[in-house]
């Protein structure tokens, strides 16, 4: 479970927590192939699972969350 104030996502923060946290991670996952942002997986998949079932590698894994928790400081920011 994800907090906005206090932690960063991580592989296992739940997909549908992340988008409904923090709305600007939606579009990053789709375009890195995670289209699910929006079915009923997301409700109950991890970050790790989605992205492993698209065929993600630990390394794309672990860039896609760097990806997401520098985009919501960035957003945090402003």
């Amino acid at each position: 479970m994800i907090c906005a104030f206090t932690m960063e996502i991580t592989k296992d923060t739940i997909i549908g927590e992340c988008i409904s946290e923090h709305p600007e991670t939606a579009e990053v996952l789709v375009g890195r192939g995670l289209h699910c942002v929006g079915c009923f997986a997301a409700g109950f998949e991890t970050l790790e699972a989605g992205l492993k079932m698209h065929g993600k590698t630990d390394k794309e894994v672990e860039g896609v969350i760097k990806q997401l928790n520098e985009l919501i400081r960035k957003t945090k920011d402003k």
